[in-house]
């Protein structure tokens, strides 16, 4: 979009000023000077020029040009020539005077031409003509009339240009906001629209003085309303060219010559492959002008696969001219431009593999050019391809552009599943994902192709040098530009970008510890060397050491090494480069195995050649991140000593395979150990150096002893020189009087040489490879060595010997619960001092539930733990008993008691007097003090302390096993009825309740105790509650003291009156006492151990509940014609229902019984809770065994009729028969008894039988 008349210079005023009016100059505050300065802002800010430009929005990129601006020519003669239609543009291949005459393709103005000289709308700000007040009206309108003339003729000619380029021409008249609300103000401006021949859409617009966000607005809007016709435009333009591609390859220009060689310097025209490439990248820019990304990748892809198939053929573009060079920068422009559509719609696969491809066949195409691999020119195309993708990237990941992640995906959580269950297709593309990755096709961060771009540039510098030192053909284009390019700032811009871009995308943690960026930061480095610049090297080479020294990176930190030391002598940094020397020995820097005095011969060199700058002070090589100069192995035979024996040790130290030492200046060795052992340091004695370094050294240190004065360092000889893969031992012996950890904490290695004096730190450690045991030296001739198989082979413990004492324990288990078990520790002194003896008992905690355990000695008791119980000072022989009680309660099982018995020794532990020590108490006891760790000889001895460690496990048994049976039965008393005021108050006892069920509880005690017990008595105790009374038991009148076996079976019976609780009935009744029975133990030798109190509480009742229920209450004898009574008592004990119920007599006359009283009748409506009954007397007329007549109780509430139901017609109503109980024979079972239903009958009979007596 051109946009004119926004110049920042002041508009000319359309309004004459008045005779008052001031003739100061325009100020800033002029309203239409500020609306234009807005203006420009707001349109210059809408789409700016990038190279990643994704979005789809309806903004312009906006060009400020003057009113009068030209357009360039669409063709090379003028409109009014004769020969104007048949001319062509400028920058045709058909134009002599074109540069891409006769062969060329497109060229580069043709792209600034379009997006800077040609625009698709051209917008105009223009003042209309405003007439001052206050001036006559006749007068106004001519002037305004006039003026509107001369606007539309401006107009009017802008509009003739601009048709000629088929451009929309839209105007925007600035007028204040008076001129807006005048009337005439419509009429003017038809007028000048049709004067000027503007289009009658979109454009014409009136703007007047707004504010900022009003102004924004007003740019959308005119935007939006010039986007139509600027695709329009573009359109027409890709028709346009469409219609010419389409001619051009229906007709060939001419005839492929025989040879490319004789006709070379004849110009041929275009071939109409040519056409078709310069067409098609036409339309493939239009229409990414019109925002189609995907029409536009077609025809980038057309014209790019027609390219291939003119590079294939070098007729039709021979190798090394000037059309081929375009050609080619052309084909790499299409394949960025493809790419970046690509990328677009993020296809980062197809972007990936579309750049792979173009480098992979222009590669293909410069082998057959002679520009292959082996010359720089191939190698700075494929740099640049590779920096083009990275800036690529780095535009796009600034924007919108995102990085696919090569990770797995992590697990998605239930809900996300669920939610991805309708996306098959998604879920079918992760199913893909998971089967694997190729790298090949896996797009990366922009750092990793600006490293490729720094590796090709690498090898284009050596390309370029290697033909430079060949001194070939040096008067070539190529090679003179080559000259003049600085490889080494490249590549280093190249690098520093990737490392940048990779510390962003690859931050550094656990999973990555960021490797390849310590890599490219060391090609940083190595291009600082290379272009001299030894110091920014040498920065580099120190921060990227620390990490490789740390992770154990040898292979890569070698060649650092060596280049950091040449850079150290190129700054002439004689410590640094001592340092780096000695560093490189312990590596094996640049050894070998046919020279393995190469390494200390530079150390030599340079150890006499120069002069510390240091000379007051040892200069100390620390290698406690590095590989030590030599192996140092530190092996101790035996893993523990006591108080005053020898620990024999052995150091090794050997060399590194292919590096050898036997030239430095080793003077001596310093050994260090952990604790107060003195010194040793070994002097190098003097050899003769010509004869061969034996593989294995043996030097005797002697016996060492830590004492309780300051001694000073002990001083050896030895010959301190080592071969390649050479060892020596230091072999020798350490005691001490106290208890330690020695072991050895480092040794120094000195070396002296004129005025240096170095000193190289070396801390033992374990091997590398843990498959490698190590090594104690049994010869030296032959070497022979013994594995040893010990972890803690590096040091030895010092300890005091242990006493001998001796623990015995004796108890006679199984444990009974409820009893306190005696278990006897029996500690014996069989050591030849006196000694103090406490014992701690832990109890172990069990899983066993609702176990309750104790465990009591002496005066303390407890849970869990027992400390300090105090046994005294122990003389040698002598022996002290202790007895330990445990008490098990809750359920049975095995309880894990640990005994812990400490001695100490009451002589002090060091030679000089001190008092006598008190009597031991527990470590673990708080009033204990902790003793000082004998860091020196001048702390307080540790105390000489045995612990001896004893677990026993206990079984626990119950001594006696209780089973319980209940039987219920019904009151026979009557019941008050719920009119009865009684009813609803409570009885103080139970047994007084009238709806009280009595229980029969019958309790069976079993012995469980294998050895048996006695019983001294068994108790009820009564615990009588609101809901159940105990009447009376048997166990108040028996007696069961005695002796009792196991198997042996006790038995009470115990009558309970319950209360069945109306409102939870399914709730058990807590049983009204417990059983206390007393007995004791039976020991081995018959003897009775402690008495012991067992507890079996009263079973829990369940009374089982009633419904409608009728009790027979029949007599047990009767006499011959003397009448007995017989009652039937109906209940009905339902909660809410009542019973309507009729009662038959039906007699016999086989019957013994004559029978007076009601034969078939109906009783009273029976509420919840009431009862009635019914009396006959019965006459007997036989004697013997009678039957009593049979009684048949209905309840009628769910009588049916049957004849209603398909019966026959005879039948009578009926109803529920209810169930009659003999209450001479009630009894009923517990709910859910085993082979017993819910309240059945336990003992019924079917009949009723009364004995009649004469």
């Amino acid at each position: 979009m051109f946009v004119a008349g926004l110049d920042t210079q002041a508009h000319p005023p359309q309004t004459p000023a008045s005779p008052n009016t001031s003739t100061t100059p325009q100020s800033r505050q002029d309203p239409f000077y500020v609306l234009a300065t807005r203006l420009r802002d707001a349109l210059v800010s809408q789409r700016k020029v990038a190279i990643w430009q994704p979005e789809k929005t309806k903004t312009f990129q906006v060009v400020l040009v003057d009113k009068d601006v030209p357009f360039p020519p669409r063709k090379l003669l003028r409109p009014e020539d004769p020969q104007y239609s048949s001319s062509h543009s400028p920058l045709s291949p058909l134009t002599p005077s074109s540069p891409l005459y006769p062969d060329g393709l497109i060229a580069p103005i043709w792209i600034r031409k379009h997006t800077t000289l040609v625009p698709s709308v051209f917008v105009v700000f223009m003042r209309i003509y405003e007439s001052p007040t206050g001036k006559d009206e006749r007068e106004r309108e001519a002037e305004e009339r006039k003026r509107d003339s001369e606007l539309a003729a401006e107009i009017a000619q802008r509009k003739k240009s601009t048709n000629e380029r088929s451009i929309k021409l839209t105007v925007v008249l600035m007028a204040s906001r008076r001129m807006l609300d005048d009337p005439s103000l419509d009429a003017r401006l038809t007028y000048i629209r049709r004067q000027s021949g503007l289009d009658p859409r979109a454009a014409l617009f009136v703007l007047s003085p707004v504010s900022q966000a009003e102004i924004g607005d007003f740019v959308r809007s005119l935007q939006e309303a010039l986007y139509e016709p600027a695709l329009e435009y573009y359109t027409n333009h890709s028709k346009r060219v469409r219609r010419k591609r389409n001619r051009h390859s229906q007709v060939s220009s001419y005839q492929l010559p025989m040879s490319p060689m004789a006709s070379a310097g004849i110009a041929r025209p275009l071939r109409p492959e040519g056409w078709t490439v310069r067409y098609e990248f036409k339309m493939a820019c239009f229409a990414e002008f019109r925002g189609e990304d995907q029409v536009a990748l077609k025809h980038y892809q057309d014209a790019y696969s027609t390219l291939l198939i003119m590079f294939g053929s070098t007729a039709i573009l021979p190798p090394r001219t000037k059309r081929w060079a375009e050609a080619k920068v052309l084909a790499d422009c299409i394949n960025v431009k493809v790419v970046k559509l690509y990328l677009y719609n993020n296809e980062h696969s197809l972007a990936l593999s579309n750049q792979n491809s173009h480098m992979r066949k222009f590669a293909d195409f410069s082998r057959g050019w002679g520009i292959g691999e082996e010359t720089f020119e191939f190698w700075s195309w494929l740099a640049r391809q590779h920096r083009v993708l990275a800036e690529l990237l780095e535009q796009g990941t600034r924007s919108t552009l995102k990085i696919p992640s090569a990770y797995p995906a992590p697990p998605p959580s239930a809900a996300l599943m669920a939610a991805q269950a309708l996306e098959a297709s998604q879920l079918g593309l992760d199913a893909m994902r998971v089967l694997g990755l190729n790298p090949n096709q896996a797009l990366q961060h922009p750092g990793f192709y600006y490293y490729m771009a720094a590796r090709c540039t690498e090898r284009r510098r050596e390309r370029f040098l290697a033909l430079l030192e060949a001194g070939g053909d040096n008067n070539s284009p190529g090679f003179v530009n080559e000259r003049k390019v600085d490889h080494l700032t490249v590549v280093l811009e190249l690098y520093t970008r990737s490392y940048e871009l990779f510390k962003k995308w690859s931050p550094q943690n656990v999973q990555n510890p960021g490797r390849l960026t310590l890599w490219i930061a060391y090609r940083i480095a190595q291009t600082y060397y290379d272009s001299g610049k030894f110091d920014m090297a040498v920065r580099f080479f120190e921060r990227i050491a620390k990490t490789y020294r740390r992770e154990s990176w040898e292979p890569l930190l070698h060649p650092l090494l060596t280049q950091w030391y040449k850079c150290a002598q190129q700054l002439g940094d004689v410590d640094l480069s001592v340092r780096l020397l000695v560093e490189m020995l312990s590596y094996g820097t640049n050894a070998v195995a046919d020279d393995p005095d190469a390494l200390q011969d530079d150390l030599l060199a340079v150890l006499q050649s120069t002069v510390s700058s240091v000379t007051d002070e040892p200069l100390v090589v620390d290698l406690s991140e590095s590989k030590p100069i030599v192996d140092a192995a530190v092996v101790f035979w035996d893993p523990a000593v006591d108080v005053g024996d020898l620990a024999a040790f052995q150091i090794q130290l050997s060399s590194h395979p292919h590096v050898s030492l036997s030239s430095l200046p080793f003077t001596s060795l310093a050994i260090h150990f952990n604790e107060d052992v003195p010194a040793v340091i070994v002097r190098h004695a003097q050899d003769d150096s010509q004869v061969e370094v034996p593989s294995v050294q043996r030097i005797d240190l002697g016996d060492l002893v830590v004492s309780p004065a300051p001694s000073e360092a002990k001083e050896i000889e030895g010959t301190l020189r080592w071969g390649a893969g050479t060892t020596i031992v230091l072999v020798g012996s350490v005691s001490s009087q106290l208890p330690m950890h020695v072991s050895v904490a480092k040794l120094v290695l000195t070396i002296k040489e004129r005025s240096w004096w170095i000193e190289v730190p070396i801390v033992p450690t374990p091997s590398s490879s843990p498959l490698i045991a190590p090594r104690w030296l049994a010869s030296v001739d032959p070497p022979r060595f013994i594995p040893i198989r010990r972890e803690d082979h590096s040091g030895v413990h010092v300890r005091y010997r242990s006493h001998r004492v001796q623990v015995a324990i004796v108890h006679y288990g199984p444990a009974y619960l409820g009893e306190e078990f005696p278990i006897e520790i029996n500690v014996t002194n069989g050591d030849d001092k006196e000694l103090d003896v406490a014992v701690d008992v832990l109890l172990q905690p069990t899983e066993i539930d609702e176990a309750v355990n104790y465990i009591a000695m002496d005066d303390q008791r407890s849970t869990s733990l027992i400390k300090g119980i105090a046994c005294g000072a122990l003389s040698p022989g002598v022996s002290v008993l202790k007895k330990l009680y445990l008490t098990n309660a809750g359920a049975p099982g095995d309880r894990v008691v640990d005994i812990s018995v400490q001695s100490q020794s009451r002589t002090p532990a060091s030679a000089s007097p001190a008092p006598t020590s008190p009597a031991p108490v527990s470590p673990t006891s708080p009033t204990s003090p902790v003793p000082a760790e004998p860091t020196s000889p001048s702390a307080p001895p540790t105390v000489d302390r045995t612990e001896t460690l004893r677990t026993i496990s206990v079984s626990a048994i119950a001594p006696l096993t209780i089973a319980h049976s209940a039987v219920y039965k019904r009151s026979t008393r009557a019941l008050l009825g719920l009119s009865d005021l009684r009813t609803y108050e409570r009885a103080k006892r139970p047994r007084d309740e009238a709806d009280a069920v009595e229980a029969e509880v019958t309790s069976t005690l079993t012995v469980a105790a294998p050895a048996g017990i006695v019983i001294e008595s068994v108790v009820l105790q009564r615990k009588d509650g609101e809901r159940a009374e105990v009447v009376d038991c048997s166990v108040d009148k028996d007696d069961f003291a005695g002796e009792w076996l196991a198997g042996d079976e006790l038995c009470d019976r115990c009558r309970i009156f319950v209360v069945p609780d109306e409102e939870e009935p399914d709730e058990p009744i807590v049983g009204p006492g417990e059983y206390e029975v007393t007995w004791r133990r039976v020991l081995p030798d018959g003897s009775h151990g402690a008495p012991a109190t067992s507890r079996f509480p009263l079973p829990p009742l369940h009374p089982p509940s009633d419904g409608l229920i009728a009790l027979l209450d029949a007599p047990t004898t009767a006499r011959l014609h003397a009448p007995v009574p017989l009652r039937l008592t109906v209940r009905n004990r339902h909660p809410t229902r009542s019973a309507n119920v009729t009662v038959q007599l039906e007699a016999d006359v086989a019957d013994a019984f004559v029978v007076a009283g009601l034969r078939h009748g109906r009783i009273p409506i029976l509420l919840p809770g009431a009862e009635e009954s019914v009396t006959w007397n019965l006459i007997p007329i036989e004697c013997g065994l009678a039957k009593v007549p049979r009684v048949k109780v209905l309840d009628r509430r769910s009588a049916v009729v049957v004849a209603g139901q398909g019966q026959p017609e005879t039948a009578s109503t009926e109803g529920d028969e209810i169930k009659i109980v003999d209450v001479r024979w009630d009894g009923r079972a517990e709910p859910g008894v085993t082979g017993i239903a819910d309240g059945e009958q336990v003992g019924k009979r079917q009949d009723a039988y009364v004995l009649v007596l004469p």
